[in-house]
């Protein structure tokens, strides 16, 4: 009975197997089961540094740029969250002795001047791509668009002749 039991389990073990060896004759043929999968990739590119030079302090600053954000997720959908270079990933520019914030807002279609703000650190809602491939190499050429502003009371505050730098980092994650 126990070598019943190891039969049927090494049978059953066998058929589990999808590949199909072939027999012995003038041909043989045999054939296997080719399966794949891949993770949940996004990708961001298109990015363009922004650079407000001699911005008149009383008008508002604002830098707009059609970027390229890509997901292979059946819905194409991603979040996006931004954080700064500033003490606890803030929206900063800094000089080395003083610091000025600027805001950073987010669309998922590109062309925008202005979308929902982004609150640093803290990932968007879910947002759905419309790129077709992972650099929007082919239309649409761009899938989103990312819009940096500074207010005329934060311009205000900056001293004259001194340059202000600071990094913006977008992580984009598949959902």
């Amino acid at each position: 009975m126990m070598i019943g039991l190891l039969l049927a389990c090494e049978i059953s073990a066998s058929e589990a197997m999808a590949a199909n060896q072939g027999t012995l004759g003038a041909t043989s043929t045999g054939d296997i089961a080719i399966s794949a999968s891949i993770p949940s990739r996004a990708r961001i590119t298109g990015l363009s540094d922004v650079s407000f030079v001699n911005q008149d302090p009383s008008t508002a600053a604002s830098a707009a740029q059609d970027i390229c954000v890509w997901s292979n997720t059946a819905t194409k959908a991603y979040t996006i969250t931004a954080t700064g270079s500033g003490s606890g990933s803030a929206f900063t520019l800094s000089n080395g002795a003083g610091t000025v914030p600027y805001a950073v807002e987010w669309a998922a279609t590109s062309g925008q001047t202005s979308g929902s703000a982004l609150i640093a650190g803290t990932a968007s809602s879910p947002q759905a791509s419309g790129a077709v491939n992972q650099t929007c190499s082919s239309a649409p050429n761009a899938s989103a668009s990312l819009i940096v502003k500074m207010t005329t009371t934060d311009l205000g505050t900056m001293i004259a002749g001194s340059n202000y730098t600071g990094t913006l980092t977008l992580l984009v994650t598949p959902q």
